[in-house]
């Protein structure tokens, strides 16, 4: 059998609408829908807003909306805002990503729904972003996360989250 060639959406590509293929594809136009593919590349100047699912992913350009995938890479240029779940993950110094990152060993079979007490905005972290010259997602928070803020009924005295009963 004969090896296929890649599928190539080149950077005057816009599309509105999903993309699905059993095969490789090298994304370097604009997408606003759900991208699934075995195997995915997206080019520097490319960028979806939807949701990516394959198998293995290269990220070098821009991704608005969840990850998954077995394997991950965000190259140096990639700039995620959305969740990534992963059965491996690589990150390179200098790439942006600010979502929530989970390991799955068999992601592209987990439910997509988010759990009933999910809150999008509120429980949204930055984890694992390159080191040191990452594009400002790793910043630091000084507050305690909300679970370790109260352990008991009693009010925290300087614990600007909790009230006095």
């Amino acid at each position: 059998m004969k090896a296929k060639a890649p599928s190539i959406l080149s950077a005057d590509l816009k599309i509105t609408g999903s993309i699905v293929s059993d095969g490789e594809v090298q994304l370097d136009g604009t997408v606003e829908g759900d991208v699934r593919a075995t195997d995915l590349t997206i080019g520097e100047e490319a960028s979806i807003k939807g949701e990516v699912i394959a198998e293995n992913v290269v990220i070098r350009g821009r991704v608005n909306g969840s990850v998954r995938a077995r394997q991950v890479q965000l190259s140096s240029t990639a700039r995620v805002e959305g969740d990534v779940i992963h059965a491996t993950l690589a990150i390179e110094s200098g790439a942006y990503f600010d979502g929530l990152c989970k390991r799955s060993s068999d992601p592209l079979s987990d439910v997509k729904s988010p759990p009933a007490n999910a809150k999008p905005a509120a429980q949204s972290t930055s984890s694992g972003s390159g080191s040191g010259s990452s594009t400002g997602s790793t910043a630091s928070s000084t507050t305690p996360p909300p679970a370790a803020a109260a352990s008991s009924d009693k009010a925290v005295a300087n614990d600007p989250f909790t009230s006095k009963s």
